[in-house]
């Protein structure tokens, strides 16, 4: 269980640097790019990936070509949603959002519902409305980050579901959909320098090498975990994610001080209950 804990620890990890990020006055878009960079050498590395089997799959092709544009679209968003609506509704709706794919396994993907699999997106949908609901006009507005966090991940899992159908493995499609990523992410940051918006800066990028690494370490771990335990693939999903929601909340709402109503609350319980039903 340890690399579940360890990726537990560095997925909310990404979360507090996000967080940090607008305090150090980080361009975050240079920090994403930056970020995608050390994130595909750690593939290359680590995993000993490389992007061929993605690539010479013609049916890859689309579903990389949508995480080039998503995996960094959603990154910043996620910085968004981190410092506006905060690190447990993120979190909260990041591990949810895995409910999203789960819907589109049913309807795209010929997946066969079960009633079990039916109550947990039920109850999933249940615990989005109540993590996302605040009170006051002041805070209107600030649900929609979240609620693109969970959309934009649902996504992103289905894509890479699309490639892992298309033949390619694991390493290969995440390695390709990096380095594809990579290029939006850069071309951006220079655009950005170029119209004097915020010029190339050695924090950004310095601040891109620890998110990469923190990004890639959260992947690397729970893929270790789901190695370690072979014949337990619901208690690694269900440690996985319950564990990033209660270590979330407690960096949010210890950590940073985060306001949460009883109605945010029972939604971080019905998340759990969602989870639960799934495993």
């Amino acid at each position: 269980m340890i690399y579940i804990l360890l990726a537990v620890a560095f997925s909310v990890a990404v979360s507090v640097l996000l967080k940090l990020a607008r305090r150090a006055n980080i361009d975050i878009v240079q920090a994403v790019a930056t970020n995608y960079v050390v994130a595909s050498l750690m593939a290359w590395w680590l995993l000993g990936a490389t992007p061929q089997a993605a690539v010479d799959a013609p049916a890859t092709w689309p579903p990389l070509i949508a995480l080039g544009i998503l995996l960094p679209a959603i990154f910043v968003v996620l910085a968004h949603s981190v410092r506006t609506a905060g690190i447990v509704r993120t979190d909260v709706a990041q591990r949810l959002s895995l409910f999203v794919s789960l819907f589109a396994a049913f309807v795209f993907l010929g997946d066969t519902i079960t009633l079990h699999k039916a109550l947990g997106i039920a109850i999933a949908l249940a615990a989005v409305c109540c993590v996302l609901w605040r009170k006051g006009a002041a805070e209107k507005g600030g649900w929609w980050a979240p609620l693109l966090v969970f959309a934009g991940f649902g996504a992103i899992d289905i894509c890479f579901k699309l490639v892992a159908q298309a033949g390619a493995s694991f390493a290969s499609g995440l390695l390709a959909s990096f380095l594809i990523a990579l290029v939006p992410c850069w071309i951006a940051a220079f655009v950005r320098a170029g119209t004097g918006k915020a010029s190339i800066a050695g924090r950004n990028l310095a601040f891109g090498v620890l998110l990469g690494a923190f990004n890639f370490a959260n992947i690397l771990f729970y893929v270790k975990g789901h190695r370690a335990l072979p014949d337990s693939p619901s208690l690694v999903f269900a440690s996985m994610n319950v564990g990033v929601v209660a270590l979330g909340t407690l960096a949010g709402a210890v950590g940073f001080r985060e306001r949460l109503s009883p109605m945010n609350w029972l939604g971080i319980g019905l998340a759990v209950a969602a989870i639960a039903v799934m495993a």
